[in-house]
């Protein structure tokens, strides 16, 4: 959220910042921090530049003169001297700058390998959608997804909390990142990936208050991913999506469990396919939270259909557990799964509402034990 005391400082903790060698103060700033000592510097605009080359001419390998020709003409072509060429990227919070292509080229070369797989056209129309996820454990694997597919324009993630070591079993980060909150983490990965893609935080988590404006400011969100473990925010996120006509996603990661409610093209449609209905009123439900919520997270779980395991989990809850079990193969799993159903639904293709298992151990017939 852009409500900080002093926004520079919290943009800087997980926003890299982009420096042209074409503007004199830009590089005055590079050259104040190599004075320092303290910064870390990559030159690898000539490997990229190698790359982007090879990328256009495909038909054959080319030598090592034709290359050093086509680098020739694409500096002379540039009108620049070729310390000139491309963006210098900072990443405060590593102390380190990177150089890499400008923003077209740098997209694609980095999507070149998505090609055919997803159309140039494809891809162009991806990069004008708006994607929120809510809840940043299942949640970082699909934001990550997303970013390394390059599926969005912009990705709107919100979480309040921070990473804890016990958060590590399925969050793929490093031990120096404990006690930072997890919007940042994603974030940061996600610019390290590609700092030319557009990320908007909620680091305080998605409330009431601020449902409204994660869902439209800035234009209206494309699709909704959830994933947080918040009974209130669950519903409450699903019957605004609703109201604006924006479809909803989530994985569960227990047996591939992933849900999918089309609101764009069923306005009517019962929140959670209709399985809370024998608790009254959708607009009740959060008032009835108090003192059924245990018995409404377990129709909404469909006990019945969960693995064994995780069934078993629940009677140990608040005896040897403090909450459900989640393994990083399924978060992954799940990421990668709300990643290409996200892909296909943004694309116009076929993706109706539903749910439905995409269960490993029942595909190979595995029993649990």
């Amino acid at each position: 959220m852009e409500n900080s005391n002093n926004k520079s400082e919290f943009k800087h903790s997980y926003k890299p910042l982009i420096f042209s060698p074409q503007l004199q103060e830009d590089r005055d700033v590079m050259g104040k921090l190599k004075e320092t000592g303290k910064v870390l510097f990559f030159d690898t605009f000539e490997l990229q530049l190698t790359e982007l080359i090879k990328m256009e001419n495909p038909k054959r390998k080319l030598t090592l003169e034709e290359l050093s020709e086509k680098k020739a003409d694409y500096y002379a072509a540039s009108e620049k001297n070729s310390s000139e060429n491309g963006n210098w990227i900072y990443y405060p919070w590593r102390n380190t700058v990177v150089r890499i292509l400008e923003e077209k080229e740098f997209i694609r070369l980095r999507t070149v390998r998505n090609r055919y797989k997803i159309t140039e056209k494809e891809q162009e129309q991806l990069q004008k959608q708006i994607i929120g996820v809510i809840g940043l454990s299942v949640g970082q694997s699909v934001a990550l997804s997303l970013a390394m597919e390059r599926c969005f324009g912009e990705l709107r993630i919100a979480d309040f909390d921070t990473l804890d070591l016990s958060n590590m079993n399925r969050i793929r980060t490093g031990l120096y990142n404990l006690g930072i909150k997890k919007s940042w983490i994603v974030a940061r990965e996600i610019a390290e990936i590609d700092p030319y893609l557009k990320v908007t935080l909620y680091d305080e988590g998605v409330t009431e208050s601020n449902m409204d404006d994660f869902l439209m400011k800035g234009g209206k969100m494309d699709l909704l991913i959830e994933e947080c473990d918040s009974l209130p925010i669950k519903i409450l996120s699903r019957l605004k999506a609703r109201s604006l006509g924006i479809p909803v996603m989530m994985d569960t990661s227990d047996r591939g469990m992933m849900d999918i409610e089309r609101f764009d093209l069923e306005p009517g449609r019962p929140i959670f396919h209709g399985l809370l209905s024998d608790y009254g009123e959708e607009k009740e439900l959060l008032n009835i939270l108090p003192e059924k919520g245990r018995e409404i997270m377990i129709s909404l779980l469909q006990f019945e259909n969960l693995s064994d395991r995780v069934k078993y989990s629940f009677g140990e809850l608040g005896k040897t557990i403090t909450s459900w079990p989640q393994l990083a193969s399924s978060v992954l799993l799940g990421g990668a799964a709300c990643c290409h159903y996200a892909r296909m639904l943004l694309l116009g293709q076929e993706v109706n509402s539903g749910r439905f298992y995409v269960d490993l151990d029942k595909i190979l017939n595995l029993n649990e034990g």
